[in-house]
């Protein structure tokens, strides 16, 4: 059994979409070809559309999701349209498409509008001389306090998932891989919690604190000693597993 769900703005191209879905493994150019999900790019009609395929969840997971939780297609979706209406910039979501069987899910697709980017969060990270970094990360602490605001908490705040188009010294950021999160109100130790994912540089975090506290009315040091706790919790917890994953290895050897 097949479930699609189309947005109503591409209903008239249905047809040509769920091609695009079925014949998947054969067609198509690669965007991304991860270990779990892939995504590849279609020209729909001469737009440029995405379809990112989900890995298919093994027993357990495909009764989940067939029977007790949305699947990550779906929640992608629906993300993104409640995103939207925050005005919270994600590529346009286009449809979801699920393939079941009586016992659970098997394939899952969410499709979505190709968006033609400048670079990611990640380019700000590696290069501390990136032209106009400062800027950039005021306006990407602007960014998230309205992400904060309206009660959305991105679990996968990873330097790769926020896509940023420059216009002249305006700066667009866009969300993606939506499928983990929450939408409930976030007290400030919270806000800084889901930050902790970026990587942030000392540097950084002073820069982004500096200004998330201007606009949340609070002073600097209250803001960025949490920022700054958050970060090196979550980089040494990294680092350790890397370190033991490491020491198995050799160990193995």
């Amino acid at each position: 059994m097949q479930v699609v769900h189309i947005n109503a703005h591409y209903e008239a191209k249905k047809e040509e979409i769920l091609h695009f879905v079925n014949a998947f493994d054969t067609t198509g150019e690669y965007v991304t070809q991860g270990e779990r999900n892939v995504i590849k790019s279609f020209d729909l009609d001469g737009e440029t559309i995405n379809i990112k395929s989900f890995k298919v969840p093994k027993n357990a997971n495909s009764f989940v999701y067939k029977f007790l939780r949305p699947s990550k297609a779906k929640r992608s979706y629906e993300y993104a349209e409640r995103l939207a209406v925050n005005a919270i910039r994600t590529p346009t979501p286009i449809a979801y498409v699920e393939n079941h069987t009586a016992l659970g899910l098997k394939e899952s697709y969410y499709i979505s509008k190709h968006i033609e980017y400048d670079f990611d969060f990640r380019a700000l990270i590696h290069d501390p001389l990136f032209e106009d970094r400062r800027n950039i990360l005021e306006q990407f602490a602007e960014f998230c306090f309205q992400l904060h605001e309206n009660n959305v908490n991105f679990l996968d705040h990873s330097p790769g998932n926020t896509l940023i188009v420059k216009r002249d010294h305006h700066y667009d950021f866009y969300l993606i891989d939506l499928n983990r999160m929450r939408f409930e109100p976030l007290n400030l130790d919270q806000r800084m919690e889901n930050l902790k994912r970026l990587w942030l540089s000392k540097q950084m975090i002073h820069i982004i604190s500096k200004r998330y506290a201007e606009l949340a009315n609070k002073e600097l040091h209250e803001v960025q000693d949490v920022l700054l706790k958050h970060s090196q919790n979550f980089k040494r917890k990294i680092n350790r597993k890397k370190y033991l994953k490491k020491k198995y290895l050799k160990k193995k050897k």
